[in-house]
C-alpha cells in the first residue's frame, strides 16, 4: 500500500511566500509570490500575490499591493513567510511588527538624535563671534 500523495507532497515541499527580482540595476521592484521553499528565487511560482516597489517616489513613499485574500488562505494552508515578507507585512498591518524593524528604527532615531545634536552645536559655536 502507498501513502497518500497529497500528504507526502505538503511535507516535502513546504509552501514559502517571499519576493522574486523583477526589475534592473539601481532600480529593484519584487513580487510577492508563494512558491516552493526549495525552489530558487525566480523560479516560476505558484501565484503572484503582490508587489513591492521600495524605490521611494516623489511623495516619499514605498508602493506595496497585496491581495489579502490570497495571502491569507495560503497562510491558511501552512505557507511560511521569508523575514523581509515578514516585515513588509508587519507595517502593513496584516502580521505584528517584526522586531528587526523595532530595532533598526531605534537605531536610525538615535543617529538623527545625534546628528541634530552635533549640527546645533557647530550652529551655536559658529554663531558666538571670537572677539
Amino acid at each position: 500500500m502507498g501513502q497518500l500523495s497529497g500528504v507526502r507532497r505538503l511535507t516535502r515541499n513546504p509552501l514559502m511566500i517571499r519576493f522574486a527580482y523583477f526589475g534592473c540595476r539601481n532600480r529593484p521592484f519584487f513580487h510577492i509570490v508563494v512558491i516552493p521553499q526549495r525552489k530558487p528565487r525566480n523560479a516560476t511560482c505558484i501565484e503572484q500575490i503582490g508587489t513591492y516597489d521600495p524605490t521611494v517616489n516623489k511623495f516619499g513613499e514605498s508602493l506595496v499591493a497585496v491581495n489579502f485574500s490570497r495571502l491569507k488562505y495560503y497562510v491558511g494552508a501552512g505557507a511560511q513567510f521569508s523575514k523581509p515578507v515578514a516585515e513588509l507585512l508587519g507595517l502593513s498591518g496584516f502580521l505584528p511588527i517584526h522586531p528587526r524593524s523595532v530595532i533598526s528604527a531605534a537605531s536610525r532615531r538615535k543617529k538623527e538624535q545625534e546628528e541634530a545634536e552635533k549640527n546645533a552645536s557647530k550652529d551655536s559655536a559658529e554663531s558666538e563671534p571670537s572677539s
